[in-house]
This record gives C-alpha cells, sequence and structure tokens, in this order.
C-alpha cells in the first residue's frame, strides 16, 4: 500500500460487496482489546442486521477500504427513530492518516439527512485517540459506566473495564 493523505480519501456508501474487508477492520479494532467487549466480528448477517441499513460508509483509497462507519439502533421505540449508537472503525495500516475524522464527519452528516438528531457511543477511556476524534466533532462526554464489563480475551482477559458514554446533539435547523 502507498502512503495516502487523508486528501486521497473517497468516501462513498458501503454493500454487501465490501462485507469481507468490513469485518476484516472490524476484526482489527477488536484484536486492540480497546474497540468493544467483542472478540470476534460477526457474520456479515449477524453485522448487517444489527445496523441501520443507511448511513454506512466507507471510506476508500485507490478502492481498498480503509475504514468503515455505521450506526445501529438504540431502541425499537418510535420516540427513539432519531437516535442511533455511532461506530467508526479505521484500519491499522491507515491509522493515523486522518481517515477517521472523514469518516465520523461524512456520518454525521449523513445521520442528519436520515433525520437522526442524536448520536451516541461508549467508549473505553484507554482509546485516547477514540475519545480525542469524537470530542473534537462534538460529543460530550455524559459520563463514566463502571466496571460494566469483564473482558473475555486478550491482555486484559478477566479485568472489569469502565465505559464512557457520549453524545453528540444535532444543531441542524430542524432539530433545534
Amino acid at each position: 500500500m502507498a502512503i495516502v493523505a487523508a486528501a486521497d480519501i473517497v468516501i462513498r456508501n458501503l454493500t454487501e460487496i465490501d462485507a469481507s474487508a468490513i469485518l476484516g477492520i472490524y476484526q482489527q479494532g477488536m484484536d486492540t482489546g480497546h474497540a468493544t467487549f467483542q472478540q470476534h466480528a460477526p457474520s456479515w448477517d449477524e453485522w448487517d442486521q444489527s445496523h441501520l441499513k443507511v448511513p454506512r460508509l466507507g471510506a476508500f483509497a485507490d478502492d481498498e477500504l480503509a475504514g468503515w462507519a455505521a450506526l445501529s439502533p438504540t431502541s425499537s421505540r418510535c420516540v427513539y427513530a432519531g437516535v442511533a449508537e455511532e461506530s467508526v472503525y479505521v484500519g491499522t495500516s491507515f491509522s493515523g492518516l486522518g481517515v477517521g475524522r472523514k469518516l465520523l464527519q461524512a456520518i454525521i452528516a449523513a445521520s442528519e439527512e436520515a433525520g437522526i438528531w442524536t448520536l451516541t457511543a461508549g467508549i473505553f477511556p484507554e482509546n485516547v485517540a477514540s475519545l480525542k476524534l469524537h470530542e473534537t466533532a462534538g460529543f460530550k462526554i455524559l459520563g463514566r459506566r463502571e466496571r460494566i464489563g469483564k473482558m473475555t480475551f486478550g491482555p486484559l482477559t478477566g479485568q472489569w473495564r469502565d465505559v464512557l458514554s457520549l453524545e453528540r446533539r444535532s444543531d441542524a435547523p430542524q432539530f433545534t
């Protein structure tokens, strides 16, 4: 892979054709031990069913998926239709190149176009880069869920982990 600048990254909608690359990047995030409590990437069907159909965005560098962003519903109740949990994952070989920033900005804009006024995120406190990225994009830390889950894999196996709850409210006129 050639060195890629953020300006060379193209954001486009993801499709099932991208499934293998999406799950591969997801697994890379899991392997860090600081992205999720989940140890293994799910099947494509599981991933597909757990995320909203739109928006699902990918960052591409020369047709290679560099990262992805997608939303999950927070509740099946109709009053929460405008609230979604956001996920952004960047492939390890694209880390530090501004891919996450471009994806987060794009998913925020796309979510507002889709009628979503609140985005949430849960981030391990040790994931400093993700916290900084989200705070720069207007997310606020609402609180810390202490010892909310115990790691079942990796170097932190058996340790209780805290998760910071973040939220971003849209300031788009239709939501204010």
